[in-house]
């Protein structure tokens, strides 16, 4: 995903900057500590009503965790993009 800096696309759907996205995400870190866990990812995506949520959460952590301690901390998130 692309650093968008406009809030809607010429479709008319809404286009969402990386940072309001990391924000967005770090809602989900439930125990406050910086880093988002697959079960959080998990709980993110179901909450859009997003599907196959455990395989999506399971590949963003994967795809992002590149130091692969199980987490996606905050220099990570931008490969999850």
């Amino acid at each position: 995903m692309a650093i968008k800096s406009k809030s809607v696309a010429n479709d008319g759907k809404r286009v969402v900057a990386t940072e309001e996205l990391k924000k967005w995400l770090k809602k989900f870190d439930a125990d406050k500590d910086g880093r988002i866990s697959k079960e959080e990812l998990r709980q993110a995506i179901r909450s859009t009503g997003g599907r196959f949520a455990t395989l999506k959460s399971r590949r963003g952590l994967r795809s992002a965790d590149v130091d692969q301690d199980g987490y996606i901390g905050e220099e990570e998130l931008d490969n999850l993009f």
